[in-house]
C-alpha cells in the first residue's frame, strides 16, 4: 500500500537532527565551498504566488549547450547526449554487489540556471537509453543566496537494468546546510528557517561504458524541479474548472494482485504503488514490456509486467521501488515517452493536463478517516489522476485495491486535494508528519501534441 519508507516523514525528523549539528557540521562531500559561517541572505523576491520552477534540457539545441568533456549532441527523432571519446577510466565498487568493475567515461554539465523560485527543496529528472554494459550518474550543485556553493551532490546512480550495477540512490550526503534524502536535496531545516535558499542549480552526468566499447548510453532528458512550497496543514479546495465529467481510458492494475511476489524488491506487490501506477500510464500511452523482458517472472503470476516495473525502479539503497526519479526514469526507456518529477499547485493544474489526455500520477499520504471511500490509511502512496466528474471530484486508480477491476475510485475534491497538497499532517499516533506537498510524476509523449504542449507549459513544466 506504501512506499517502502515515507521519505518525507523521514525527512522531517532528520531534518531535526540536522538542526542541532549544523553549526558543527563540515562538509562531507568532496568538492563542496559552502560556508556555514557565512549569514544567509535573504531570498530573492519570486515571481507572484509561485513555489514551484522547472528546468529540462531535451533538445539538439539543449545539449550543445553546457561544458562537454568527451560528451557530443546527437540528433534525430529525439536528440540526445552521447560519449564522443571518452576522457578517462574509474573503477567502480557497486557497494550492493561488492564487485569492482573498471568504466571509461566522459561527462556533460549542463548550464546554470538561475530559479524564478529561490527554493528549499530540488528533485533531478532523467531519461535515458543504457543497454547492457553502459550506466550513467547523475549530479546536482545548487548555489545558495548568500553565494556559496553546495557540493556535487550525487542524485542518482542508474541503469534501466540491473546487470552491471545496482540502480542506487547514495546516502549521507551533507555539507552542514543541506542534505541529500534518497532522492530529494533540502536546505537543513535551522537555515531555512533563518532565510537561506538556493539560487541557482546545475546538473552534471558522468556517461560509463565497458573499456573499448564503440557505444555508451544515451541521455535524452535531464533536469530538475526545484520548490518553496509553504509548511501547511490545510489547502482550501479549488473550484473546477468545468462542470462536464472527463475521464481516460487508463488500464487498470492492482499491486495487491501481487502481494508476496518477489519480496526482494521492497517486500513485495503490497508495497508496489509507485511501480504499479508508472505501467497504468506507461500502457496508456501504448508502452509494453517485451516478452522477452518478463522471461524471467514467474509464469503462474497475472500482469508479468508489474513485477518488471517493480524490479526496473529498485532502488538498492532505499530498498525500495518509491524513488520518485527512479520511476520516471523507467516511462521514459519506452520508446517515444518522456517522464519528469515535478510538483504542481492545486487540482487546477490536473485538470488542465487531464482535459489535454495527460493523465497524472500523484503521491499523498493520510490516515483513514481523511479520504472517504478509500479505506485505509497511508504514510505514503502513489495512485494516477485519469479523470474528473462533473462535480469536480477526482476520478483514480488506486493500486491499492484488491484487484483489477476495484482499482477505479471517485474521491471527494476537497478532501482529495488537501492530502495531496500539504507539508504537514497530523498522524494516527498524534504526532506530526509531513506530506509530499504536490509531488507527482508527468508522463508524456516525447514529441507532445499541441493540446499537450499548452497544457504542459499551462502547468510551469515546460
Amino acid at each position: 500500500m506504501t512506499e517502502a519508507t515515507p521519505r518525507r516523514a523521514v525527512l522531517v525528523a532528520a531534518l531535526a537532527v540536522a538542526t542541532a549539528a549544523t553549526a558543527a557540521t563540515a562538509a562531507t562531500v568532496s568538492g563542496g565551498s559552502a560556508s556555514a559561517a557565512t549569514p544567509p541572505t535573504p531570498p530573492a523576491p519570486r515571481a507572484p504566488g509561485r513555489t514551484v520552477d522547472n528546468r529540462f534540457w531535451y533538445s539538439y539545441a539543449h545539449w550543445l549547450a553546457g561544458t562537454h568533456r568527451g560528451t557530443i549532441a546527437v540528433g534525430g527523432s529525439r536528440p540526445g547526449l552521447e560519449i564522443a571519446a571518452a576522457v578517462g577510466r574509474t573503477e567502480y565498487a557497486d557497494p550492493h554487489t561488492g564487485k569492482k568493475s573498471t568504466w571509461e567515461y566522459a561527462t556533460w554539465t549542463s548550464p546554470v540556471h538561475h530559479s524564478t523560485v529561490p527554493a528549499t527543496e530540488a528533485i533531478a529528472s532523467w531519461n535515458a537509453r543504457t543497454p547492457a554494459g553502459t550506466w550513467i550518474q547523475i549530479e546536482l550543485r545548487g548555489t545558495y543566496t548568500d553565494g556559496t556553493a553546495t557540493p556535487w551532490y550525487v542524485m542518482g546512480r542508474w541503469a534501466s537494468g540491473d546487470g552491471d550495477i545496482r540502480r542506487t540512490s547514495v546516502d549521507g550526503q551533507s555539507d552542514g546546510r543541506s542534505t541529500v534524502w534518497t532522492d530529494t536535496m533540502a536546505l537543513d531545516a535551522g537555515v531555512a528557517t533563518a532565510g537561506l535558499r538556493l539560487a541557482a542549480w546545475q546538473l552534471r552526468f558522468t556517461l560509463h561504458r565497458r573499456p573499448g566499447a564503440e557505444r555508451g548510453p544515451t541521455v535524452r532528458l535531464a533536469g530538475a524541479m526545484v520548490s518553496d512550497v509553504p509548511d501547511r496543514f490545510t489547502v482550501p479546495a479549488s473550484t473546477p474548472s468545468a462542470r462536464t465529467a472527463h475521464e481516460l481510458k487508463v488500464p487498470r492494475y492492482s499491486q495487491e494482485v501481487h502481494a508476496g511476489q518477489y519480496p526482494e524488491y521492497d517486500n513485495g506487490g503490497e508495497a508496489w504503488c509507485s511501480p504499479t501506477s508508472s505501467q497504468m500510464i506507461i500502457e496508456y500511452w501504448g508502452g509494453r514490456a517485451d516478452a522477452t523482458a518478463l522471461t524471467w517472472v514467474n509464469p503462474n503470476y497475472a500482469d508479468p509486467q508489474i513485477c518488471h516495473a517493480a524490479r526496473s525502479t529498485y532502488d538498492a539503497a532505499y530498498r525500495g521501488c518509491g524513488n520518485w526519479p527512479f520511476n520516471a526514469a523507467y516511462a521514459g526507456t519506452y520508446r517515444d515517452l518522456a517522464g519528469v518529477v515535478t510538483r504542481l499547485t492545486s487540482l487546477t493544474d490536473l485538470e488542465t493536463l487531464v482535459r489535454a489526455g495527460i493523465p497524472v500520477i500523484t503521491s499523498q499520504s493520510f490516515r483513514p478517516d481523511e479520504l472517504t471511500g478509500a479505506g485505509y490509511g497511508t504514510a505514503g502512496h502513489l495512485m494516477a489522476v485519469i479523470g474528473f466528474t462533473a462535480a469536480g471530484d477526482v476520478i483514480a486508480n488506486d493500486p491499492n485495491s484488491p484487484d483489477n477491476p476495484a482499482v477505479r475510485r471517485v474521491y471527494r475534491r476537497s478532501e482529495w486535494e488537501n492530502i495531496w497538497l500539504r507539508t504537514q499532517r497530523v498522524g494516527v499516533s498524534g504526532k506530526v508528519t509531513s506530506g509530499s506537498g504536490g509531488v507527482c510524476y508527468l508522463y508524456a509523449p516525447a514529441l507532445p501534441s499541441r493540446a499537450q504542449v499548452r497544457a504542459l507549459r499551462a502547468v510551469g513544466v515546460l
